[in-house]
């Protein structure tokens, strides 16, 4: 397979030089060719002025994302044909385009992609043409602890890829010893869908991802920021701003595998984590005996606990403090008047989407926006995380 090595980032300019994106074969990192710090400054002004209407007291300074080397989780469409795999991406026209050097993936994803299509070609399996609705091979999800552990997962159509993988799996563990989460994903539909419904497990249950205070336990199908470094950073500037205004009661909303949760835990808190996916509070719940932490987690909808919880003239303790970390769209209307007709002191938002968080945050005059910052959790591309501080005017 030839491939086309990058050069590596140019600390005058910072930029990442890719051969992909110079010879049109991978478009995903469309500033690529913006230095760094103009993508930084670029990010700012879009994000204030989107946010303009809210008037945050102070912006803290961005916490950047790295040139190279920052993305955690690779998801790899399986392209070529039997004995030839691709991994990376398909084209317009859904032929296989080979990403195995991509600089923008942590090195040890980039180690392991060359092995893992050597054990695909050896397999014998075709991969899925989209065209033809026909093949078995769709996807390769690789996700990367700071530790330098890795989850495997492997997308296939039909039981017939799964039974061929799993009469191999004994190979795949020596070839793959840091590989300490293996399973397999069953995708029968032909739709624009990352993963089906059904995994099954080779080896482990949950990858750990050693972070600088806690240990976060991620399952196949579990959420975690892309950007570890980055993810570090929120979580951190988070709990910094939990501990600066005093809060004894904490919920975290959609908080996931319960990253904030457990960086604001302490004996003198009391924490409760929400989050729909059983399979991210059970890991949660890992975490938190670890540490010894007696933190509260439950599955269920954010919005319908919070209404619940809030309205109620009894039951669960009232927070002083909550964190919402919602996906694109935003906590909405319904979460929105929950907390403003609250007695709730303070909310820390985390958002991916600065418009719907724009959204959110004019259904809540009564509170102002005491500190806002970026975190480039997505460099080279418009994408951006900002966290934001509320207290109650």
């Amino acid at each position: 397979m030839t491939t086309l090595p990058l050069s590596p980032a140019s600390a005058d300019h910072g930029r990442l030089h890719c051969g992909y994106f110079e010879r049109g074969k991978c478009r995903s990192c469309a500033l690529i060719e913006t230095p760094y710090g103009h993508q930084i400054t670029d990010k700012e002004s879009w994000c204030r002025e989107t946010l303009a209407e809210a008037a945050p007291r102070q912006w803290l300074p961005t916490f950047a994302g790295g040139v190279r080397d920052f993305r955690n989780r690779a998801k790899l469409a399986v392209g070529g044909s039997s004995g030839q795999v691709t991994l990376g991406i398909l084209d317009q026209e859904f032929h296989g385009v080979d990403l195995r050097d991509c600089g923008i993936q942590a090195p040890a994803i980039r180690a392991v992609i060359p092995v893992l299509a050597d054990f695909l070609d050896g397999t014998g399996l075709e991969p899925y043409d989209v065209a033809a609705r026909r093949g078995e091979l769709k996807f390769v999800h690789v996700t990367a602890a700071p530790s330098g552990e890795l989850m495997i997962r492997f997308v296939v159509r039909t039981q017939h890829g799964l039974d061929v993988l799993r009469s191999r799996k004994g190979p795949l563990f020596e070839l793959v010893p840091a590989a300490t989460v293996v399973s397999v994903n069953q995708l029968p539909e032909h739709k624009a869908v990352l993963e089906g419904s059904r995994e099954e497990m080779f080896r482990g249950e949950s990858l750990r991802m050693n972070l600088d205070r806690v240990n976060l336990h991620l399952r196949p199908q579990s959420f975690f920021q892309t950007n570890t470094a980055v993810a570090i950073g929120l979580y951190n500037q988070v709990a910094e701003w939990v501990d600066a205004v005093g809060a004894k009661s904490l919920w975290d909303l959609y908080c996931g595998v319960g990253g904030f949760a457990l960086y604001c835990a302490s004996h003198a808190r009391r924490v409760t984590g929400v989050e729909v996916s059983e399979q991210a509070i059970e890991s949660a719940k890992v975490s938190a005996a670890e540490l010894g932490i007696d933190a509260r987690f439950l599955a269920g909808d954010a919005t319908e606990f919070a209404e619940a919880n809030l309205a109620a003239p009894a039951g669960l303790e009232r927070p002083d403090c909550v964190i919402v970390n919602p996906p694109r769209r935003g906590i909405g209307a319904r979460l929105s008047s929950a907390l403003e007709d609250s007695d709730v002191e303070h909310i820390v938002y985390s958002s991916c989407n600065p418009i719907s968080l724009a959204k959110d945050l004019a259904r809540m005059p009564a509170y102002e926006v005491a500190q806002a910052r970026i975190f480039d959790m997505f460099p080279h591309t418009k994408h951006l995380e900002v966290a934001v501080l509320l207290q109650r005017r």
